[in-house]
């Protein structure tokens, strides 16, 4: 059961909400989001019947422009004909949610915190579209649906990392981070190969390559053609293909060929850093922060570079980005700066970043970039949205990611990460 939503004063968000059609025309929420044209369709409708009996169509102009998942199913509470007509409309997805360290999650419009009901002993390491990876206390990993409480079990990935437990005394898990993804949605292909990174401070990175259920092949140690171990910082599939890309900036093609259990072929199609450096606003004589993340966006394979500057640990903000293109028909492969993402909007961060066309999630912009803080920094516990916004890559603007909304309640430090979540629509 969803928790009550804090700002509006009104019920949970499940299916059994409650509410009544005489209250719906003074929804704060539905009268923030909806537009004159719409509001002023309602009026007229309802001065000839009753509100169970509006046309389908104005229904649909109402729910297109609630951006908000909580606004959408206080709207199907009102009656079962708006019910039953709201799952019948071709809806954008609703904007994502966030899940926080204290292990709620946050609507960003409306700044509604929800409680979703877990397995007991789990906690999340990042998502996958609409599932939760999840990892119990002792070590089982699982994909979960919150809403439909759908689970896909996975391989122990912990494990991978036991004997760099048992080597370390001062090593502990909470200092390994997960990112997990698969080549097409999992909806699809339950069972089809996924990858995961794992990274430990100061210790070796661990590409895994993951077949549910239980099979999980583990490649330690990974080295090039050339010798050296690679210090991979993130990974994405293009074209069901898995790049990895390094902290020097190198892209890798990984091949696994048809034998899982065989040593991985590891290409080096980027050798070189090009165009890589300090955008060119920023101060050459200040020293920056740089954050990393390989993502898929629009058919093309981008690797996006945050640069924060730090006054003190705990004063950290982010200052500018590049976004690059891997140009792989050239030989070699070269990056290029892009200055659009195709009309995409990007949800960056470390556990879990995903593209859509703008037009497909509510509320987004087009060519634009929304960020979270997802380095470590106590600050973050506290104020989920600190270091938080919205980067137009057209313009080179930043913006706050929460300017329109009422503040965000302060949360309590936990052990969850800061991820995207993209909640289902049909709930």
């Amino acid at each position: 059961m969803a928790s009550p939503l804090p700002t509006h004063g009104q019920g949970p968000i499940q299916g059994d909400t409650q509410a009544s059609a005489g209250g719906f025309h003074s929804s704060p929420s539905l009268a923030d989001q909806g537009t004159k044209f719409s509001k002023t369709c309602i009026m007229k409708a309802a001065q000839f019947g009753p509100w169970s009996d509006l046309p389908t169509e104005l229904l649909g102009l109402v729910l297109k422009r609630l951006d908000s998942l909580a606004d959408r199913v206080r709207l199907r509470a009102v009656c079962q004909p708006w019910r039953s007509n709201s799952m019948l409309q071709n809806l954008p997805l609703p904007f994502p949610w966030l899940t926080l360290t204290d292990g709620t999650f946050l609507g960003i419009p409306g700044s509604e915190v929800h409680r979703m009901p877990l397995p007991d002993g789990a906690r999340w390491h990042g998502s996958i579209d609409n599932r939760l990876f999840l990892m119990s206390c002792d070590g089982a990993c699982s994909l979960l649906n919150p809403f439909s409480k759908s689970t896909l079990e996975l391989p122990n990935l912990a494990s991978v990392w036991q004997r760099e437990i048992d080597n370390h005394a001062e090593y502990t898990d909470d200092a390994v981070s997960y990112k997990l993804l698969a080549p097409s949605p999992l909806e699809s292909s339950p069972k089809s190969l996924a990858a995961a990174l794992i990274i430990g401070n100061c210790y070796s990175v661990d590409l895994c390559v993951v077949q549910p259920p239980a099979t999980t092949y583990s490649f330690r140690g990974i080295r090039t053609a050339l010798g050296e171990p690679p210090t991979l910082v993130d990974l994405a599939f293009l074209d069901g293909r898995l790049y990895v890309v390094s902290g020097f900036f190198k892209l890798f093609v990984v091949d696994f060929g048809e034998n899982l259990g065989t040593y991985p072929k590891m290409k080096c199609v980027i050798d070189s850093g090009g165009d890589c450096g300090t955008p060119q606003y920023l101060s050459k004589k200040v020293l920056y922060g740089l954050s990393q993340y390989l993502v898929e966006c629009g058919g093309r394979l981008l690797m996006v570079q945050r640069f924060t500057h730090s006054q003190g640990f705990r004063n950290s903000h982010t200052v500018g980005f590049n976004v690059l293109e891997a140009d792989l028909c050239t030989n070699p492969g070269q990056w290029r700066t892009v200055s659009d993402l195709g009309g995409h909007a990007l949800f960056l961060g470390k556990q879990s970043s995903k593209s859509l066309p703008a037009g497909e999630c509510s509320g987004s912009q087009e060519d634009c970039i929304y960020f979270i803080c997802d380095y470590p920094c106590p600050e973050s516990s506290a104020e989920p949205l600190r270091d938080a916004g919205i980067y137009n890559v057209r313009s080179g603007m930043i913006m706050p990611l929460h300017s329109r909304n009422p503040a965000v309640p302060q949360r309590q430090a936990g052990q969850w990460g800061l991820t995207w979540f993209f909640p289902s629509e049909a709930i």
